[in-house]
């Protein structure tokens, strides 16, 4: 899959950082962790980048849920299961949507989310579905992991009568983020906080009784809680799976 490539892209210009690091007299390995330190930092503050181990965890985290999806492809079986629905999808990073939001940041993220059968706890709410996410960009800039509830249905019943295919969905929950947060290079956002605030809207058709199809806003910012908050706004498409 596309998301284990970057990751793989992205441990390996790691390692090459690691190996190319030298001590500022020229030539010799570094063996002090100062040493080792110095030079990283002087690249980094000249090209504008942040170390080469940015969003390996979230990298991590994408191919541990690819890993899980994988897996529980197959057979449609009598018991839902432990998970509910995948979706794959690819959104426009950072992007102005119908006035809302201020761009800053470029490349595509590439998204998968697992969601989670609505627990019987949570019938209160409206039976909202747990969730869990990794997004993560193609240009090496800001990736971000989240979890959270989605609601789904169709509220326009029995009001109007449109396709029983059509379908909407929100969501609600929190994120976090491996990008910058009160200081940052020219074309990237300053978020504030390591947590951040996510909730998205989805506009989907169901193609069939398993694949579905949706067009997806989302939005991560600390709702003003820190002195930055410069918030991310991606607009893409999902594929949804029904196990």
């Amino acid at each position: 899959m596309m998301v284990f490539q970057i990751c793989v892209q992205r441990h390996r210009r790691l390692l090459q950082e690691l190996v190319m690091i030298s001590d500022k007299n020229g030539g010799e390995p570094c063996m002090s962790g100062s040493d080792l330190w110095y030079p990283w930092e002087k690249r980094r503050h000249a090209r504008g980048m942040g170390p080469p181990w940015r969003g390996v965890s979230l990298c991590g985290l994408a191919v541990v849920l690819s890993a899980l999806t994988v897996m529980r492809a197959g057979p449609v079986h009598a018991d839902p299961g432990w998970i509910d629905e995948v979706k794959l999808g690819v959104l426009a990073h950072d992007i102005r949507v119908l006035g809302l939001g201020r761009s800053g940041e470029t490349g595509a993220d590439l998204n998968i989310e697992i969601v989670f059968p609505s627990p019987a706890f949570l019938r209160l709410l409206g039976a909202p579905r747990p969730h869990l996410g990794v997004s993560v960009n193609t240009a090496g800039q800001t990736d971000y992991g989240y979890v959270g509830l989605t609601w789904s249905g169709r509220p326009w019943r029995p009001l109007l009568a449109l396709s029983e295919a059509l379908f909407v969905a929100g969501s609600l929950g929190g994120g976090a983020h491996d990008g910058y947060r009160n200081t940052a290079p020219p074309g990237r956002k300053r978020l504030g906080s390591r947590l951040l605030f996510r909730e998205s809207v989805e506009v989907g058709y169901q193609l069939t009784r398993r694949v579905s199809v949706s067009a997806l806003y989302d939005h991560l910012s600390n709702a003003g809680l820190a002195h930055y908050n410069q918030s991310l706004n991606n607009l893409g498409v999902h594929v949804g799976v029904t196990f």
